[in-house]
């Protein structure tokens, strides 16, 4: 029986799912789980890359003495970071997306290459974190000097497994560089950037095998974890989805990318799924939820903050996707400097904060109805939210769809079945 290593790494866990097919069936199991998260360094937020790298090869090793004949791994993460190299050496510090250092730059950019000029080559929505304005604050620096590669992160994990430095298409389109039409790196953006051309190489597609580790095959899964979570929703129908976690992603599969004013203004993205275009919009999630337990109650279960939540009669909410929740000192703060009204309690935080995101989707639902000129009957939500029954609710009845809760881990199931779909 053959058996495949999925390990699928967020903002804050990772986990090493094996997963194989019985009796017609798809089977998983859960074999190692571990943390992750950024840490702070000289004023910045960056990635413990060497911890990563630790963490992943420790985790294959608790599979393969399970199960000592693994086919094929994978490895998929978050979009829009990657790690510069120097031949085989890293250029350290990584940074994460959350880091402040882009803000500078971004009006630098579009002085060499406007927003609606980006957006109509590559169809990505603004983020002040997307790779564009993460290279362009390395090239100031100095930090692209000497350098011969730029991986993304799970491109570089997978480096460290198998010696090969591949890149791949779905996480490469997060970043804002690849041409919506032609599914490669834009040469006029990274001209008018003056970033160097070397760096951007042919991107491979899903599926792809790179390499061996251990004698493990080494595989390109769709390496952004939201590519590889749509691939892992089995719908009857052709429906929005919400893949639900530190963000919540709210799109649709599409033919082609779409890139009118419209899709501009309301600050719509294109990003690369597995033979479609992924139509969808990065929407604050679950970190609002996250920050607020970490800072008001760490050592109270979810169960239990959910309840206080629904109790709660709070009814302000927020924008839940403003600037200021992106990366606050104090998330209780944000909240405090948002609302007209102190909440009182903790589930009055976490009502606010439910209550706020199903707005957040109502409102993403009827502006890509407008944008794809359809109706949609259903939401699928997949990921660590699905299995919130009150956020599902309030999303059900703000946007008046069937929400269809998926609680799976839809990202390493899309990254497990492209590695049963390879065909040597």
């Amino acid at each position: 029986m053959k058996r495949y290593l999925a390990v699928d790494i967020g903002a804050s866990s990772g986990r090493h799912i094996v997963g194989w097919t019985e009796n017609g069936e798809r089977k998983t199991e859960e074999l190692h789980r571990f943390p992750n998260g950024v840490t702070e360094l000289d004023g910045h937020l960056t990635w413990d890359i060497d911890a990563l790298v630790g963490h992943v090869k420790q985790g294959i090793a608790i599979a393969k003495e399970k199960y000592p004949e693994i086919e094929s791994l994978s490895v998929d993460t978050w979009g829009v970071d990657y790690v510069l190299m120097r031949g085989d050496e890293e250029v350290r510090p990584c940074y994460a997306y959350r880091d402040s250092r882009t803000e500078a730059v971004i009006p630098l950019v579009h002085e060499r290459i406007g927003f609606s000029e980006l957006y109509r080559r590559t169809g990505i929505q603004f983020q002040p974190f997307n790779t564009v304005y993460q290279l362009y604050a390395d090239r100031l620096a100095g930090r692209l000097e000497g350098v011969s590669d730029f991986l993304m992160i799970p491109e570089y994990l997978m480096y460290k497994l198998c010696g090969v430095k591949a890149h791949e298409y779905t996480n490469a389109t997060t970043g804002g560089m690849v041409s919506a039409e032609t599914g490669a790196f834009d040469p006029a953006i990274i001209e008018a950037l003056g970033l160097p051309g070397h760096l951007f190489c042919t991107l491979q597609q899903p599926g792809t095998i790179i390499g061996e580790y251990e004698g493990i095959k080494v595989v390109l899964c769709a390496t952004h974890d939201t590519a590889s979570a749509v691939e892992g929703i089995d719908m009857d129908e052709d429906a929005p989805y919400i893949s639900s976690g530190t963000w919540s992603l709210l799109g649709v599969r599409t033919p082609k990318p779409i890139t009118s004013e419209a899709s501009e203004r309301a600050n719509w993205s294109n990003e690369g799924g597995v033979g479609y275009n992924r139509y969808q919009k990065n929407i604050m999630g679950m970190w609002l939820v996250n920050r607020l337990r970490s800072e008001l109650c760490p050592d109270k279960p979810f169960p239990e903050i959910v309840a206080e939540a629904e109790a709660s009669c709070f009814e302000e909410t927020v924008d839940a996707n403003a600037a200021c929740f992106l990366a606050p000192e104090s998330m209780k703060a944000a909240f405090d400097a948002a609302l007209s009204m102190r909440p009182q309690s903790i589930g009055d935080y976490f009502r606010c904060a439910y209550c706020s995101l199903a707005l957040c989707y109502r409102d993403a639902i009827l502006e890509l109805q407008h944008n794809t000129c359809r109706d949609y009957d259903s939401i699928y939500i997949v990921g660590g939210g699905a299995k919130n029954a009150f956020l599902n609710a309030l999303t059900e009845k703000a946007s008046g769809k069937r929400v269809i809760a998926l609680p799976i881990e839809a990202t390493a199931i899309g990254n497990l079945k492209i590695q049963m779909n390879v065909k040597e």
